[in-house]
């Protein structure tokens, strides 16, 4: 354990030195204030714009700070995944590439606990930015709209959360699997926009699938409770989470002892 805590305590120091701890979090902040205030001030923002005729009036109805609120989350599903992804494909390939894994593991390091610290690392920093950006979704919704309990708020985030999770652990086993960081980021990308399309396509068959978390996610929002099947996806999301660490584990010890 105390292996594991020192490489964990590394792996959190790099991202220190890259201002991925300044950088990431002010970026998921700049995500969550945008939704809100542009649904606030849009008839303004229309008015400023111009180009209409004389005397038309702008009339939007407003938004619920439910709909808000999953219209903000929206945000972390594309441009937040883009930078999850961004962030995390060069994480295993990069160093495999500049051959500090090498040296690393020269020492009495295990593959396991080599991985798994980067991916621990990892979900530690995307918690944090995710949850001080929602945070600030949540709380300029409840300034400028109305405010959701802050257990819904906590519920959805964790179910959306978990569903990053399972996206960061995706692109973290291409990172193990690739020397090519920029692979690892493609293929990532692809096996998320596919299983995304595929679980909203097939919604009614694919309840349990860890994609679904968003749509359960928006429920809670909706003040409709959680529904039936979050529980067997989000058990699923764990299940699939805990199988590409282990064969991400299992990739990168067979390239490594190949070399």
């Amino acid at each position: 354990m105390s292996q594991w805590m020192t490489l964990l305590q590394k792996e959190i120091l790099e991202m220190w030195r890259n201002f991925k701890w300044i950088w990431v979090p002010i970026t998921f902040i700049l995500l969550g204030v945008k939704e809100p205030l542009s649904s606030y001030y849009l008839p303004q923002i229309l008015d400023a714009v111009g180009g209409l005729p004389e005397g038309a009036v702008i009339k939007l109805p407003t938004p619920t700070a439910a709909e808000v609120l999953i219209t903000g989350l929206g945000q972390y599903t594309t441009l937040g995944v883009l930078i999850i992804v961004l962030t995390t494909m060069g994480i295993i390939s990069g160093e495999r590439k500049s051959g500090v894994a090498a040296m690393i593991l020269v020492k009495p390091v295990s593959f396991q606990s080599f991985v798994s610290a980067k991916w621990a690392g990892s979900v530690l920093l995307m918690w944090f930015s995710f949850f001080i950006g929602y945070l600030s979704t949540w709380y300029y919704t409840g300034l400028l709209f109305d405010w959701i309990p802050f257990i819904q708020f906590l519920q959805s985030f964790f179910f959306y959360a978990l569903w990053l999770t399972v996206i960061l652990t995706v692109t973290i086993f291409f990172s193990s699997s690739f020397v090519n960081s920029g692979m690892a980021g493609f293929l990532s990308l692809v096996v998320v926009i596919v299983l995304s399309l595929v679980s909203s396509t097939l919604s009614n068959w694919l309840e349990w699938s860890p994609a679904q978390l968003t749509n359960y996610a928006n429920e809670v929002l909706l003040d409709n409770g959680i529904p039936e099947d979050t529980l067997p996806a989000s058990l699923i999301a764990a299940v699939f989470i805990n199988v590409l660490l282990s064969l991400s584990v299992f990739i990168f010890r067979k390239k490594e002892l190949a070399q």
